[in-house]
């Protein structure tokens, strides 16, 4: 029997922190906060838009009701839309991988980004046609490291044959956390790191993953 491939996409697939974090700063500006290199990847990369507002608000000591969140959220679209139109970087190997993965089982995206997001990487990466279905932010309620995102694919597959691939502390958390077992690539967080949260194995690029490696983390993870 086949079984699913569950991508993250911000650090997995397409190379776009840097165009997040870039919009997150322009968005705060106004309000005097300033986030800094270290605290984005070590302490917000793992959130989807409202969780990484919420949380770089109340870390500068400000109020963040959901409506002051969810207004920054809208501010921040357009910010980042601008910046990914005028070169979206792309990690080498993930159209590939998309593909031949797609030919082998069913593939989808969970992740904290928007949809819209997702959906135009995938357009630029020519693999749209190979994601049967997107869980994007807009779905869950709590972002990674909890499970929802990945328990909702889950449940959309019907079955829980499924193998992720993460590249941050939270996603290897959140997909543990939710029973599937998980690869991981060093594009934002180090090997100890992401084997400490959980991970299988632990690949340095989309390149070095094979599909035996998905097979061994199957294997190991069960699913049924």
């Amino acid at each position: 029997m086949s079984f699913a491939t569950l991508f993250d996409f911000n650090g997995v697939l397409v190379d776009d922190e840097a165009v997040h974090l870039a919009a997150f700063r322009e968005a705060l500006s106004p309000l005097g906060i300033a986030i800094s290199d270290e605290a984005y990847f070590n302490r917000y990369i793992g959130f989807d838009d409202v969780g990484a507002f919420a949380a770089m608000l109340e870390d500068a000591g400000q109020a963040a009701p959901r409506e002051r969140v969810n207004h920054l959220v809208e501010q921040k679209k357009p910010l980042y839309r601008r910046r990914a139109e005028a070169g979206l970087k792309l990690f080498a190997g993930g159209a590939e991988l998309v593909r031949r993965r797609a030919a082998l089982g069913t593939v989808a995206v969970v992740s904290g980004a928007l949809t819209d997001e997702i959906e135009y990487g995938l357009e630029q990466m020519g693999v749209r046609a190979c994601v049967t279905f997107i869980i994007g932010a807009e779905k869950t309620q709590r972002s990674k490291p909890d499970p929802e995102g990945y328990l909702l694919a889950v449940a959309q597959l019907g079955h829980s044959r499924a193998v992720v691939l993460e590249d941050s502390v939270a996603g290897v958390q959140a997909a543990c956390a939710a029973g599937l077992p998980c690869l991981a690539v060093t594009h934002s967080a180090a090997q100890a790191e992401l084997l400490a949260a959980g991970a299988y194995l632990v690949r340095s690029t989309l390149t070095d993953l094979g599909d035996k490696d998905f097979e061994s983390a199957l294997a190991q993870g069960g699913g049924a």
